[in-house]
């Protein structure tokens, strides 16, 4: 990455994004203008290979400037980067005719595209998904319900994974145009956090596409690939929001009357953000690295096959869970520095605390996430570190 790119980045915090965050913290029926303002920028969807008219950055690259975006908010960090998911998917496991008709229109309009995984009864076991993709001559007709989905009113095009008529123990994930016929938003989501994003419950109905647009692969495997690159820099968005939490209490520290001087001359708070540092430190190297382990099997002629046999990397996983857990840590020992005020709407600090609290939800809670270390990484005695 050129330094000018990050340059581009921090300008646009600033003037986006600094100051008051309330016109980002909103549920909007459209998305906001800040979206536009990036794309003019050069930088959107800045990981896309330059073969197909990218920047061509790779996820370390990734790391630093949604680092900075999150610093400004989250919500729009996470609708910047969260078509990674499905992007990653087809550059991998799409054939030349899909990456050439959905990868290079997304690097040459800025646009977006949605991943439809998740379901209200499968939850984190997507295995039990019901959505079906039933195959009828050259077509693939996809019904079902998908619950949590980012991007998917406005993005140029939808992968949804769907069981397979045919054979349930079969998963297919499939390229569909967000403009086909049966492609229904039954509403937005009303979320507590990362407001200026977009989360919406979609209905399939009797949806067709080319049997062509299927990915190739298990979609159940394909989409756990996927996730190591969004993971990642959900784990980042931490980091952001920490920093602007410590931030804030050093502004809040200088002024705030403490016994004979400041709040900052007290021991107490020194040590408070002392530990902050610390964890902000800490939580930039886990992600690098977990960027950099992403970053080699990408660099690999058979990266495909390799992450079809590796599935989840183990530092993608524990770059989330930790980063989401230390990063509760700061918001909420911030939080607790301005006493009653750490509890209102008057401050930023009760934005960043619902911000932050999305990092050991999404994409796999805490919970699921241990589990899934625990039967990948801890029982294989070969795979422990």
């Amino acid at each position: 990455m050129k330094p000018e790119d990050l340059k581009t980045v921090r300008q646009f915090v600033k003037n986006e994004l600094s100051g008051d965050n309330a016109q980002v913290d909103v549920l909007t029926d459209k998305p906001l203008q800040v979206y536009d303002t990036f794309r003019e920028t050069g930088l959107a969807n800045w990981w896309l290979p330059e073969e197909l008219g990218g920047r061509g950055l790779t996820l370390e690259d990734s790391v630093e400037i949604v680092n900075e975006i999150a610093y400004g908010d989250a919500g729009v960090a996470f609708t910047l980067f969260i078509s990674i998911l499905g992007t990653s998917m087809v550059q991998l496991y799409g054939s030349d005719e899909l990456k050439e008709r959905y990868l290079k229109p997304m690097a040459a309009r800025g646009s977006f595209c949605a991943t439809l995984g998740s379901e209200r009864n499968a939850g984190s076991e997507l295995s039990k998904i019901e959505t079906v993709a039933t195959r009828e001559g050259d077509e693939l007709v996809l019904t079902g319900e998908k619950f949590f989905s980012t991007n998917t009113d406005f993005a140029d095009f939808i992968i949804v994974v769907a069981r397979a008529v045919e054979d349930p123990d079969v998963y297919r994930a499939v390229v569909v145009p967000r403009d086909t016929p049966g492609v229904e938003i039954v509403k937005r989501w009303d979320v507590i956090g990362l407001r200026a994003s977009h989360t919406y419950q979609v209905k399939l109905d009797q949806v067709r596409v080319p049997a062509g647009n299927e990915l190739e692969g298990s979609g159940l495997r394909l989409l756990e690939i996927g996730l190591n690159a969004s993971r990642i820099l959900i784990a980042t968005t931490a980091i952001g929001i920490a920093r602007r939490v410590r931030d804030h209490c050093m502004t809040y520290a200088k002024n705030k009357p403490f016994r004979d001087g400041t709040l900052l001359d007290s021991p107490v708070f020194a040590q408070r953000l002392g530990q902050m540092e610390m964890q902000i430190d800490v939580m930039k190297s886990h992600c690098l690295r977990a960027a950099r382990d992403y970053d080699a099997i990408m660099q690999r002629p058979d990266a495909a096959a390799f992450f079809a046999r590796q599935g989840t990397l183990k530092s993608a996983l524990t770059a989330k869970m930790f980063c989401g857990q230390a990063g509760w840590d700061v918001a909420s020992v911030g939080s607790e520095m301005f006493g009653g005020l750490g509890y209102t709407n008057d401050l930023p600090i009760g934005k960043l605390m619902r911000d932050i609290r999305y990092v050991s939800l999404v994409e796999g809670g805490d919970d699921v996430l241990r589990e899934l270390v625990f039967s990948r990484y801890v029982i294989p005695v070969p795979r422990r570190s």
